[in-house]
């Protein structure tokens, strides 16, 4: 818990996941998730618009990103435009095999997200590929190498919500 004199220090800083944000952090957050330049020198630009450097707005960016705060930085695509397909998988996984069998569902490479859940479908997975042919070989695949046959699929008929943003400048 923070304890200060000054309520502005307390205001300024917030606690994400045991690391202490401050208001330039949480400025730099908002800004990467929402408007990050398509500019030959996207950290230049950034730095413009909050009073830093190019590189103090890369030495920020790997220090949150070190800290876990940022987990990856990358395009966010429109999978369907560009031709692709998706499916949601459940798996039925023993629990002495948890570690194994993510282990074998995180090497394809279209498998985008991977969730340990409290059900009897305990292994929840995301599934992209170029068509619903290369998904049923790839699902196909997994229950080879993992001897597991009981597995939901439930592929995306029509997207509602894609996108989350977390605005960390909004007051509580």
């Amino acid at each position: 818990m923070l304890v200060a004199n000054k309520p502005s220090i307390i205001r300024s800083i917030i606690i994400c996941g045991g690391i202490l944000l401050d208001q330039l952090d949480r400025r730099l957050l908002n800004l990467i998730q929402e408007e990050f330049p398509l500019v030959a020198r996207p950290y230049q630009e950034i730095g413009c618009r909050l009073g830093l450097s190019e590189d103090e707005v890369i030495r920020k960016i790997r220090k949150l990103k070190t800290e876990g705060i940022i987990r990856r930085l990358g395009g966010v695509f429109e999978l369907r435009q560009l031709g692709y397909t998706s499916t949601l998988c459940a798996l039925k996984v023993p629990p002495g095999r948890l570690e194994e069998v993510a282990a074998v569902v995180n090497s394809f490479p279209g498998v985008t997200h991977n969730y340990l859940r409290e059900h009897d479908y305990n292994m929840w997975f995301t599934l992209i590929g170029p068509d619903r042919r290369h998904l049923e070989n790839v699902i196909r695949a997994i229950k080879e190498r993992t001897g597991i046959t009981e597995l939901l699929e439930l592929p995306a008929e029509r997207p509602f919500k894609i996108r989350v943003n977390f605005d960390l400048e909004a007051e509580d």
